[in-house]
């Protein structure tokens, strides 16, 4: 998968980085930590579960009775890094307009897998009964990176830092819960949602995606690539990752990457399991049988067949046909770049793909997620993401 296939041999870079990532997989995040370890111990775990629940934009009030310490909380964590890049910010916000479904297709059927191909993270989804919603996990995640993606995500009355915020408190809950109830072998697993693991993530949502994209062909210029890869910098600094530990560059996030996947991926029981759920969950959305085969065949080209095998992802008829995506998409592109009217009923096919899938992911319950019409204010946007300085791969890490 990625970079991850090809790595060979030595034993002491591996060992070296190896070491310096020991230290990550003890760490958590000491504000959201401290946070939900006050409100539980004081037994004020319904005031938790209301902050959760009801606290979704940016200037709304704030629950009655909610506990100083959750207040104080919300504050230190309501404003973005003072060192954020707007302009970058932007330039990754007309990135992901150019490439929603393209990106939304990379978090499904890459991004997802290659977290349950981690076997303490699927065991840590286990554990936490996480395994029992797949729908809701996977609408979750959309919904976030539309959150992030607004134009007006970092101001009064947006839902993605209450979102942020409260993923934090989530990621420090679980924590407080699993070593709180002896439900989680620390020693063998490290500490659970550790900082290793959160730049992991970070590092699935953000590189592996530009990756996904490059595998299908997709037209990237390098500084749209940089410029999301930036975004999800930013996010992870937001859910508590410690940003002296994250990859700066692409270079330095391919490292990180190879050598996280070679440290700790691997077939498991319950990775196997999630991503049954997975694709029976997407061939649900599939209207008819016919092409149900389809969504084990994009895995099994995204991640490879090393990955897909531990994971379990049947072989279909389908495994040479997705092959020729990448030509097909490249049609595509080419008519977008060459005609307004194209691209315009290209971004609105995506748009309306993006909304098709997330509504599906809820059985068409009301969702507090929406995708909004001011991501796409007007038709000419499609230029943010010029032909030229098109963006490769880092190469994969020789350890």
């Amino acid at each position: 998968m990625g970079g991850a296939e090809g790595v060979e041999g030595g034993e002491s870079g591996a060992a070296r980085a190896g070491a310096s990532m020991d230290g990550l997989r003890q760490a958590g995040d000491e504000l959201a930590d401290a946070t939900v370890a006050a409100l539980f111990e004081r037994g004020e775990v319904a005031q938790f579960n209301t902050l959760m629940r009801y606290v979704s934009t940016v200037g709304a009030p704030l629950p009655d009775g909610l506990p100083e310490v959750a207040r104080e909380y919300l504050e230190a964590t309501r404003t973005p890094p003072a060192w954020v890049d707007w302009s970058e910010m932007e330039r990754a916000r007309l990135f992901f307009i150019d490439n929603n479904v393209h990106i939304s297709t990379a978090l499904s059927f890459a991004s997802m897998p290659a977290c349950y191909l981690v076997p303490h993270v699927a065991k840590l989804l286990a554990t936490t009964h996480a395994l029992d919603y797949p729908s809701k996990r996977m609408a979750e995640t959309g919904q976030f990176t539309v959150y992030l993606m607004r134009p007006d995500a970092f101001e009064a009355g947006s839902r993605f830092i209450p979102a942020a915020q409260k993923v934090r408190l989530l990621h420090a809950a679980i924590r407080h819960h699993l070593t709180s109830d002896d439900h989680w072998d620390a020693g063998a697993h490290g500490t659970p949602i550790c900082q290793e693991d959160m730049i992991g993530g970070q590092m699935f949502f953000s590189l592996l995606v530009l990756d996904s994209l490059h595998r299908l062909g997709i037209h990237m210029s390098a500084q749209g690539a940089e410029a999301y890869y930036y975004a999800w910098r930013v996010v992870g600094a937001m859910l508590g990752v410690d940003q002296a530990a994250v990859p700066g560059t692409l270079d330095e996030a391919r490292r990180f990457l190879d050598l996280y996947m070679v440290r700790h991926m691997g077939p498991s029981e319950e990775g196997a399991h999630l991503t049954r759920q997975l694709i029976d969950l997407y061939e649900e959305v599939v209207p008819g049988t016919l092409f149900d085969p389809v969504v084990a065949a994009l895995i099994r080209y995204l991640i490879g067949d090393t990955c897909a095998d531990w994971l379990d992802v049947p072989r279909t008829r389908w495994d040479t046909v997705i092959k020729a995506a990448p030509r097909l998409l490249g049609v595509l592109e080419t008519i977008e770049d060459r005609s307004p009217l194209g691209a315009w009923a290209l971004d609105r096919l995506g748009h309306l793909t993006t909304v098709f899938e997330l509504s599906s992911l809820t059985r068409g319950r009301v969702m507090h997620y929406a995708i909004p019409d001011a991501l796409k204010p007007d038709y000419g946007i499609s230029g943010a993401t010029p032909p030229t300085g098109r963006w490769t791969p880092p190469p994969v890490t020789e350890f």
